[in-house]
């Protein structure tokens, strides 16, 4: 891409100012304090303070294609210009071969495989790599360029702070592509954490990009440790501040680990029931029966019981007819016989939960008890099943001739007072 090309190009302009402003900085020490500088060395060396400096990989690789070249001058002479620029023409070579043959194979691999992840991993890698072979291939160039103490150190800096953005890059790249990945399997498979991967997601890459921050200042000799011991005293003060906060934030984890229920799903909190819309970091949102919202902190959420009233396995009914007291013992035998026998019969009933007795007498009704469970837990559904067994027992007591009963009192007076007399 054209904006790669800008890239190496720029690099080896800047390699030549950097040049520049080393050989300037070195030729006005030479001419103007050269014997002084040379005492001072001396002295340096003599006293056992100055240490030579190790050349490090880059540098040392440098050096053996500067010995192929039988080239040995203190100085930038035009051969390392021209190694230089080769170095530069063969990182954009490599960035090629590895962008169009190697990643292209990769991407082939993949597309072999049943898993998408590898799918989306590969292309999520590739312009951090590319920018790799850009970093070492501008820095391999520099290197072959004899610079001043002081742009060398300068640069040292510069080259720590190149990789070490690289390679947080693609190591950042790969973790939010594993977790998109990730919240994209919790969708598909309906699980109850899918609603909490988004901030999750964003909760992680921003403790990496934070622990990322933390590794290049030190690499670059920053004091990380004064800095978090710093870091860990405001961080008390601000935890005793926001305790609710963090409250309701180890609430949602709690929530999200232990799912209880999920977007979409009935519940009951403490007194509150209705729908959840919407869970959070800090509270959940629920739409009650009378359509009003209401929002619990997520502390609250943990802490209280959960009825899911989405999750039933079945619906349980238990109801009680109460016939009135002119009913025979045969007839109450015959008509128990018969409502169970309506309930057993219909489909969207589990026979083997079927109870169908006559169990009390009642002030004013002999009761029949009645107990079974419909297979379906659609609410709606129940609904029907209960209506259309009350109508077949209303008319198995219509048939019979019988009636139910309804709360009445009967009152005995054994004699009147006699009436007096006018």
């Amino acid at each position: 891409m054209n904006y790669h090309r800008a890239l190496f190009l720029l690099s080896f302009v800047f390699a030549l100012v950097a040049t520049a402003w080393g050989q300037e900085a070195a030729d006005s020490g030479v001419t103007a304090d050269g014997q002084q500088n040379t005492t001072f060395a001396a002295a340096a060396v003599a006293s056992g303070h100055a240490q030579p400096r190790t050349p490090d990989f880059l540098e040392h690789m440098v050096d053996l294609i500067l010995e192929l070249f039988d080239i040995r001058s203190s100085g930038n002479t035009a051969t390392h210009y021209i190694i230089a620029l080769l170095i530069t023409l063969i990182a954009y070579v490599l960035r090629r071969i590895v962008t169009t043959l190697i990643f292209g194979y990769f991407r082939k691999l993949a597309a072999r495989t049943e898993t998408t992840l590898d799918d989306k991993l590969f292309p999520a890698l590739e312009n951090p790599v590319k920018a790799l072979i850009v970093v070492v291939g501008t820095v391999a160039s520099i290197k072959v360029l004899k610079l001043s103490a002081s742009a060398d150190e300068t640069l040292g800096y510069v080259y720590t702070m190149a990789f070490s953005f690289v390679v947080f890059w693609g190591f950042l790249r790969t973790f939010n592509t594993v977790l998109d990945h990730l919240q994209e399997m919790a969708k598909a498979k309906q699980m109850s954490l899918a609603p909490f991967m988004p901030w999750i997601k964003k909760s992680l890459i921003t403790i990496v990009f934070i622990f990322g921050v933390l590794m290049i200042a030190q690499s670059l000799g920053a004091d990380v440790k004064a800095f978090l011991a710093g870091l860990g005293i405001g961080g008390l003060a601000f935890a005793l501040a926001a305790q609710d906060t963090i409250a309701n934030i180890f609430g949602s984890v709690v929530v999200a680990v232990d799912q209880p229920f999920k977007i979409g799903e009935n519940v009951r909190i403490g007194s509150t029931v209705g729908t959840v819309e919407d869970m959070g970091l800090r509270s959940t949102k629920i739409r009650a029966l009378d359509r009003s919202l209401v929002i619990i902190p997520n502390k609250s959420v943990a802490s209280e019981t959960i009825t899911n009233l989405s999750r039933f396995n079945g619906r349980r009914i238990e109801q009680t007819l109460g016939l009135t007291y002119d009913t025979t013992a045969d007839q109450m035998q015959e008509l128990v016989a018969e409502i169970r026998r309506l309930i057993e019969s219909d489909a969207d009933v589990d026979p083997t939960t079927v109870h169908c007795y006559f169990r009390d007498y009642n002030n004013s009704s002999l009761d029949i008890w009645i107990v079974y469970v419909a297979k379906d837990p659609d609410f709606a559904k129940q609904l029907i099943l209960r209506q259309r067994l009350n109508l077949a027992f209303m008319r198995a007591v219509e048939s019979r001739g019988l009636s139910f009963a309804f709360p009445t009192q009967t009152l005995h007076v054994a004699s009147l007072p006699p009436k007096p007399q006018s």
